[in-house]
């Protein structure tokens, strides 16, 4: 990882350090590296009626958003958990992802001991569900 990398990795962990997992024990944190330099982070927050949990990656970019960025002022994303290699987003994240990022950001998806795997935005969801599927 390169300084700006180590930089969005320990963002990352911070999240994942204050994320709200008391069902699943699974903590999530991502952050967001923006044009202006400024690091956004998420976290996944649980709730006891499960389809009201948010994931990390949503978290990260609903923050975004809602400070005033968009797609094209996002970098680069980075995803950390504890798994065994890498994490992988849930279907709902990649989703999200794949609209509210561009399609050529890196997506690197990383665990604690800093395993990595990068991706591009169009890898992880080829097939989407896009505007254009709308009938609007």
């Amino acid at each position: 990882m390169n300084f700006v990398e180590e930089k969005m990795f320990e963002m990352a962990l911070k999240a994942y350090q204050n994320a709200y997992t008391p069902y699943s024990k699974f903590n999530v944190g991502a952050a967001l590296l923006m044009k202006d330099d400024k690091i956004i982070i998420g976290s996944n927050i649980e709730n006891a009626s499960y389809g009201l949990t948010n994931c990390a990656e949503r978290s990260a970019l609903f923050a975004a958003y809602s400070q005033g960025y968009r797609k094209e002022d996002i970098l680069k994303v980075m995803i950390i958990g504890d798994t065994s290699g890498p994490i992988s987003p849930c279907g709902a994240c990649r989703q999200v992802i794949s609209e509210l990022v561009s399609e050529n950001v890196d997506v690197i998806l990383t665990n604690l001991n800093k395993k990595t795997k990068i991706m591009k935005v169009y890898e992880l969801l080829p097939y989407r569900f896009q505007e254009e599927d709308l009938d609007v």
